[in-house]
């Protein structure tokens, strides 16, 4: 893992210039991001103001940093400056490891050829059974790792050929096989977060557990996910939010268990002491996966 100021500065800048980050749209807190990547907050800090000094991004007291511009403020003079000073720099390094004139040039040619590459991190989806379930594999990503993703279900093979990458859960890489040519499939492994779990485990006196999601289908899985990761002897009830309603069981049951996608309803009428909103952890396995794909080159 590369955790120095200026490797994130650079990653963050390339970001930026390819889209993954748009003007005006608000960075990770420097802890946050620290914690995504590993790294102290001074050190993401730091990043940060040498995006700043170069006009791409802009702090505010209280608020943090926002994207200011797509590239920086350089003319073009000065881009060629910035630019010749990191190529001797990187041409000093190779001579120094025995390269000669003519294999630099050819290792310079076959990078250019691969230009593409920095295009690949614009356009990237989590793949779930569902989109309700692909949702939370995404929530947890931009979570854990900090990269955004699009959301797609397991049956919309035609979109999912469309991007450049796809997280997809483990038991459902097969569905996604014959594309790995063509684009970065990385596998994804993930439980429910074990402070939830735990949480459900330690509260006494519960018999019945409520499941309110945003979809039908979501319902029997996620029932059968939480049977295989907890031994509760209550009976689950389940159903989803209708229109601005939710379903009567909500005030019978003794703990409400919801998925982002009914979040904002349960939220406003269910006290925080009486629900708890499910979240999906990767493991630290896919999360190095991810940050190496896409943060570590």
């Amino acid at each position: 893992m590369k955790t120095s100021a200026k490797h994130i500065a650079d990653r963050i800048r390339l970001m930026i210039a390819t889209k993954q980050f748009q003007v005006g749209e608000m960075l990770p807190s420097t802890r946050e991001l620290g914690q995504q990547l590993e790294a102290s907050f001074h050190t993401v800090r730091k990043a940060y103001h040498i995006l700043e000094e170069e006009g791409l991004i802009l702090g505010e007291q209280g608020r943090g940093f926002t994207v200011k511009n797509q590239t920086p403020l350089l003319d073009k003079s000065a881009r060629l400056e910035v630019g010749g000073e990191k190529i001797q720099a990187l041409v000093e390094e190779l001579v120094g490891y025995g390269l000669d004139e003519s294999e630099i040039e050819l290792l310079f040619q076959e990078q250019l050829g691969f230009m593409e590459w920095p295009d690949r991190i614009q356009t990237c989806a989590s793949v779930g059974e569902n989109r309700e379930l692909g949702k939370m594999l995404s929530d947890a990503i931009k979570k854990q790792v900090g990269v955004k993703s699009q959301v797609i279900d397991v049956n919309e093979y035609e979109s999912a050929a469309k991007y450049d990458a796809l997280f997809v859960p483990i038991h459902l890489m097969n569905n996604f096989r014959s594309l790995r040519e063509s684009l970065l499939i990385i596998p994804i492994v993930y439980d429910y977060d074990p402070d939830i779990l735990l949480s459900m485990v330690d509260r006494a006196a519960i018999a019945t557990i409520g499941l309110v999601t945003g979809s039908e289908e979501t319902i029997p899985k996620i029932i059968d996910e939480l049977k295989r990761s907890i031994h509760f002897e209550g009976s689950f009830v389940a159903g989803t939010i209708y229109g601005k309603s939710l379903p009567l069981f909500v005030r019978e049951s003794d703990l409400i268990l919801y998925t982002p996608e009914s979040a904002r309803l349960v939220e406003q009428k269910v006290p925080e002491k009486n629900r708890l909103r499910l979240e999906y952890l990767l493991s630290e396995k896919s999360s190095e996966m991810i940050r190496a794909e896409l943060w570590d080159q």
